[in-house]
């Protein structure tokens, strides 16, 4: 049994070894909206809070392909130690179309792609492991990739927009089905059943995962303010509803972020 710090005590996995990310390029960039790099230290194996962030991903790790489906709580991991994880961040409402499945079923889930495709990504899996650095891995992750995005169809833009709505923020009295419905044109039932199969779960679940983002980002900001000045910035109603969401979305209390994210 493991009784290091790190496996008695998960640690956010941002606050983990270094973590970089670029944009997707062309013709991915309609699909997936960065291809990120998650170089892990050496030492005792972690445990890992991965927090909910209202996406998924395609990750390419220790020689095989898996999908990250999005999460409505943390999710704890086992991180081996000095390797690069890599991943293509789907865009909004993209996995459903490249996996066939609606992002409901894959909520919390961790599925080896060849689940989705077969013997395919087996092959796909091998070729990008011959790539001798993380930067190759990841070019070949993307060429694969790109040869099947001519099939994939990119949607009408309605999961996007109603991602980028919910994460520029609405002041908690507003109601959020209502003015979506309206911004979007959509009945209040088309668009409960559009955010479900798009992201995983309904537009008030992911509000509270992207108010929670804006949280984090503005810990991570130079000169971030105290933690009641960040709670009415990131759109909590006062400090005990953040302090509420950040336990419920991630086990941690917001101090306990801001110590690991501001270091």
């Amino acid at each position: 049994m493991d009784t290091s710090v790190g496996a008695l005590h998960p640690v956010l996995g941002q606050a983990v070894g270094v973590y970089k990310e670029r944009v997707t390029p062309a013709p991915l960039d309609r699909h997936f909206s960065r291809t990120w790099f998650h170089a892990l230290p050496s030492g005792a194996a972690r445990q890992s809070a991965i927090v909910p962030d209202g996406c998924a991903d395609l990750i390419w790790a220790n020689g095989s392909l898996r999908i990250a489906g999005p999460d409505r709580t943390d999710k704890i991991e086992q991180l081996a130690p000095g390797q690069t994880v890599i991943g293509l961040r789907f865009q909004p409402g993209a996995l459903a179309a490249w996996l066939r499945v609606p992002a409901s079923e894959l909520v919390g889930a961790r599925v080896r792609l060849e689940e989705f495709w077969g013997a395919e990504a087996r092959h796909i899996g091998d070729w990008v492991s011959e790539g001798r650095s993380p930067s190759e891995v990841a070019a070949r992750l993307e060429t694969a990739l790109a040869r099947r995005a001519a099939e994939v169809d990119a949607g009408d833009g309605i999961s996007g927009s109603m991602f980028r709505l919910i994460e520029a923020g609405y002041s908690p009295d507003v109601r959020l089905v209502r003015r979506l419905s309206e911004q979007l044109n959509l009945s209040e039932r088309t668009l409960r059943r559009r955010s479900h199969e798009a992201f995983g779960y309904g537009p008030k679940t992911l509000d509270r995962i992207l108010r929670f983002q804006r949280f984090m980002r503005l810990v991570r900001a130079p000169g971030a303010s105290g933690l009641a000045g960040i709670a009415a910035e990131a759109g909590y109603s006062d400090q005990a509803h953040l302090t509420r969401e950040t336990r419920d979305l991630s086990g941690f209390t917001p101090s306990a972020m801001l110590e690991q994210l501001a270091r």
